[in-house]
């Protein structure tokens, strides 16, 4: 497997993980969805959009936009916490958004190249070195996004676990790869 397949196949882990999460929050009751934690994002619905904007603005860089906001939210604010115009309202509105987000990058990934991996991302920061443009290896920030991910995702499922939600969703690279060979 070279360095393409390797992430192609992280960022399919990382879109399964998704699809698995939104099936385990389609029974909550916009009430738990919104319930104080003193983990993540701090609510089940705010670390979804968390997740779901981070992958959308990094793509957005990856694109080379260079200043990527997320639909709804204003400049200088954080992705996922702005509740404004353009914000994304339901569960229903963000599977939909989700499943167009994924189409984006599969396309993105279809692309890939070492030569791409090599070449740098340039991004303006929304939070270290807040509105400082920094340069990254492309291969980090596609890393970075599956890494992302499995943090968040961790945390989005100890949320889940204290709603007692069961069963939990299975988010294992593992248990997909057992999946496709069966």
């Amino acid at each position: 497997m070279n360095a393409c397949d390797l992430i192609r196949r992280l960022h399919q882990h990382r879109m399964w993980v998704n699809h698995q999460l939104q099936q385990a929050v389609r029974s909550l009751t916009d009430e738990q969805l919104r319930q104080a934690f003193a983990i993540g994002q701090g609510s089940v619905w705010r670390t979804l959009t968390h997740l779901f904007a981070a992958e959308f603005i990094w793509l957005e860089a990856l694109l080379g936009n260079e200043s990527p906001i997320m639909p709804g939210d204003a400049p200088g604010k954080l992705p996922g916490n702005q509740e404004g115009e353009g914000a994304i309202a339901s569960r229903e509105e963000l599977f939909v958004r989700w499943q167009e987000l994924d189409r984006r990058w599969l396309e993105y990934l279809g692309q890939l190249s070492d030569e791409a991996l090599a070449g740098m991302t340039y991004k303006t920061s929304t939070s270290s070195g807040l509105a400082k443009c920094h340069a990254t290896k492309t291969a980090d920030v596609l890393l970075h996004v599956c890494t992302h991910a499995q943090y968040t995702t961790a945390q989005l499922v100890n949320m889940l676990r204290q709603l007692g939600v069961s069963p939990l969703p299975d988010t294992m690279l593992i248990s997909l790869a057992r999946s496709e060979a069966s």
